[in-house]
């Protein structure tokens, strides 16, 4: 019996170390913000339910952003933003798909400064990027952080003539991950 416990012990302490030691990291509400700043009017949105895989053993990354979930200051701005110009029916999701360029030690706590290089789909168009951020690793995770602009015509978003002194050509987004292991 007591060689049964040990056993046990055993088992169940190489799967919490195999847990705590998983290669992929995740966040399930990362936040964008996205400002456009025109003549007229200035333009912010928040998203708080982006989902990112990070997998530190061959350093990709993938980030998913629900177009609906954007949140404005007002409802109509909501609404022209959803149906007039990232047409969310028919693309429902932006994505980031590309890897971290550095070498960075996972396990050493510590800020790095990292590139990003992949595929930058909004509005149904992809776009090779490299993305430029932060990434403070910590004991119990990592945060990821980056500014970028989004050139609206690059990803074919039309600006009607009408409010092209409401809207900015290039958006800026900021983005915010905090990534935790993976659970299975």
């Amino acid at each position: 019996m007591k060689n049964l416990f040990i056993t046990l012990y055993f088992i169940l302490g190489a799967s919490v170390v195999a847990c705590a030691q998983s290669s992929i990291f995740e966040t399930r509400q990362g936040n964008i913000t996205f400002f456009s700043s025109a003549p007229l009017e200035d333009i912010e949105a928040k998203n708080n339910k982006v989902i990112s895989l990070l997998n530190v053993r061959n350093n990709e990354i993938a980030v998913r952003v629900p177009i609906k979930q954007f949140q404005f200051r007002n409802r109509l701005m909501q609404e022209h933003f959803n149906e007039n110009y990232m047409e969310s029916e028919r693309f429902p999701y932006a994505t980031f798909k590309g890897k971290i360029n550095e070498k960075v030690d996972f396990n050493k706590p510590g800020t790095y400064n990292v590139t990003a290089s992949g595929d930058l789909n909004v509005h149904g168009v992809s776009r090779k990027r490299t993305l430029i951020g932060i990434l403070r690793v910590t004991d119990s995770g990592m945060l990821l952080e980056t500014k970028f602009d989004i050139p609206l015509a690059d990803h074919n978003i039309k600006i009607p003539r009408l409010v092209f002194n409401k809207i900015a050509e290039r958006i800026a987004a900021s983005v915010s991950f905090s990534y935790v292991p993976q659970v299975k």
